[in-house]
């Protein structure tokens, strides 16, 4: 049996961990201790390590045959090189360390790799030109794990949007009353329910091909207010006020309007043809309906 190792232990990974029982010996990379009683209790094995210490590391040189990287960079004051993803550098530092490479390695990256669009139909070959800071630690931390993959490992890039569920939601933002553009000025986005995003991981897993970008989106083509009139509607919430796009950024943080200034329509014909994943929720709708009725099924 082949140690996975997964580095990253949020939501999409505790979503992952069940398709991985009983074919991997699993290995999660933790940093807080309250979480190795769910990952011990899920059949896991929880390592105490902090991808910004390198010094705690050193126990996974050599351990995994099998590597999901989901972590993101970090943000804020951590960063002392804001065009460097240090995680990914110093997780690939260590692993660099043992005696053998992984075999493989999946990486969840964000299609805001790409920047602004336009509202274009884009596939995996679109140049990426990203157009804020987190994203080009995306592009950093995406072209390092080339740079490894080029020694002889299978390395597989999954660009996610926005990933949603049934707690991933913006209802509190919705409740805030928090504007959108109004429709002549209006951006197209892209989404992926959190579950689909870990079944397209598993099959990364099998069938993903070395050096390969994969967009992880659904077959959605909608606009940003209407995602957020959607889920007002389903969810009898009042739709949120519709402002052009000069008065929407005065009210909105820089990380809200960041979300709101990009267009564009992802392709992802490549991830269905290679990694043979029929998408749960292939329409936003489809999904947010389900977060409905498992939202209220918990009442």
């Amino acid at each position: 049996m082949q140690n996975l190792l997964i580095v990253g232990c949020g939501d999409v990974a505790r979503r992952l961990l069940p398709r991985l029982r009983g074919r991997y010996r699993v290995f999660a990379l933790v940093r807080d201790p309250g979480q190795c009683p769910f990952w011990r209790d899920n059949g896991a094995i929880p390592l105490l390590a902090d991808l910004d210490r390198a010094e705690t590391l050193r126990r996974i040189a050599g351990l995994a045959d099998i590597v999901v990287h989901l972590a993101p960079p970090a943000a804020g004051n951590d960063i002392p090189d804001a065009c460097r993803d240090t995680r990914t550098r110093q997780l690939l530092a260590a692993l660099s360390r043992g005696q053998s490479l992984p075999q493989r390695i999946v990486y969840i990256s964000t299609s805001g790799v790409y920047g602004d669009c336009l509202g274009a139909r884009i596939d995996e070959t679109r140049v990426a030109r990203p157009g804020t800071a987190r994203a080009v630690r995306r592009v950093d931390a995406e072209r390092r794990l080339r740079a490894f993959g080029r020694r002889g490992v299978v390395v597989s890039i999954l660009r996610a949007p926005g990933i949603y569920a049934a707690d991933r939601l913006p209802l509190e933002r919705l409740r805030k009353g928090l504007p959108v553009v109004r429709v002549a000025e209006d951006v197209f986005t892209n989404h992926i329910h959190a579950d689909d995003l870990a079944a397209l991981t598993h099959a990364a897993l099998r069938y993903g091909r070395a050096n390969r970008a994969y967009n992880a989106t659904d077959d959605s083509e909608i606009r940003m207010g209407d995602y957020f009139d959607l889920v007002a509607d389903r969810f009898g919430l009042p739709r949120p006020p519709r402002l052009s796009r000069h008065e929407a950024q005065r009210q909105l943080s820089p990380m809200q309007w960041s979300f709101m200034s990009e267009s564009r329509r992802l392709l992802n014909h490549r991830a269905k043809k290679e990694l043979r994943v029929k998408l749960r929720y292939a329409r936003v709708e489809d999904g947010v309906e389900a977060a409905w009725l498992e939202r209220n099924e918990r009442c």
